[in-house]
């Protein structure tokens, strides 16, 4: 194995390590991942510096098929294929930058398809003037979820795991809506695992940029919780297993070079690790 292969390796599994198995109130803590294995994509549970394979569905009907694999040997990919990313603007304190406090939860889409996992790059457009990060607790949504109430909305939420709203601040301006600036290919990188069994109210989520702490706050400082947040949504939109929230990012941000390296961390479920390129400038269109 090439020295530059082995130390990627083994960085993916220093960051993933965080997860562990620790217990908490709510029992024990499984951390479950998608991944591709010789071209195959399933889903698993980590558990230490192995993938326990799982059969079925994720958020259904599964069980471990009994193949253990490592960790080493794996891709990872963003863990689970939402069919829609809400996310939820200005919900901490230290982001309104003087606004006002938003009288109801803020919602923005972002898209599918700039899903990516960890260890994929930010590709930055080669017309993208101000891009920022935007490091988040993601929840990830378990069952159908519709007209849910405040004290029932913990039922449907499968876990969470790390997120980074990625956006372009020029285009967040200037554009009639945030499709491009938030939405854009690989603009929504998630992952590495999807945690169950937290204390999802009081996670330390972190963003450092080439190991530089950039951010840094507990999810209990959320301006609108979890729960609050998936009754609000359900009001309007019908939840689906798989469909995941942004739930906001803490403190300042600041724009994104090529060649840097982001980090997202969120307490006891991991490290999202993305480095940024430039994209290749393509030809005019015919």
């Amino acid at each position: 194995m090439r020295p530059t292969r082995l130390f990627a390796v083994l960085a993916l599994i220093a960051a993933i390590l965080v997860t562990g198995t620790p217990m908490t109130a709510s029992g024990q803590v499984t951390s479950y991942v998608r991944f591709v294995h010789q071209s195959r994509t399933a889903y698993g549970i980590l558990d230490g510096e192995e993938i326990r394979e799982l059969s079925g569905e994720l958020f259904g009907a599964h069980r471990e098929t009994g193949v253990s694999i490592p960790l080493s040997a794996v891709r990872l990919l963003a863990p689970c294929e939402p069919t829609k990313i809400i996310a939820i603007g200005r919900n901490y304190r230290s982001h309104l930058g003087g606004r006002p406090q938003p009288s109801e939860p803020g919602l923005f889409l972002k898209l599918p398809t700039s899903v990516i996992g960890t260890q994929d790059s930010i590709v930055l457009p080669p017309d993208a003037q101000d891009v920022h990060y935007e490091g988040e607790l993601v929840v990830v949504i378990g069952k159908r979820a519709k007209n849910v109430a405040v004290e029932k909305a913990l039922d449907y939420v499968f876990g969470v795991t790390a997120g980074n709203d990625v956006t372009d601040r020029t285009w967040q301006d200037t554009d009639l809506q945030w499709a491009r600036a938030k939405g854009a290919d690989t603009f929504a990188p998630l992952g590495p695992a999807i945690v169950t069994g937290l204390n999802y109210g009081d996670l330390l989520v972190q963003t450092r940029v080439n190991g530089e702490v950039r951010q840094s706050e507990r999810s209990k400082d959320l301006l609108y919780d979890i729960p609050t947040i998936v009754s609000y949504i359900s009001r309007y939109i019908t939840l689906l297993p798989g469909d995941v929230i942004y739930t906001g990012t803490p403190g300042t941000t600041s724009a994104l070079s090529p060649g840097d390296v982001v980090q997202v961390e969120v307490e006891n479920v991991g490290v999202l690790r993305n480095p940024v390129v430039a994209a290749a400038r393509a030809s005019t269109p015919r």
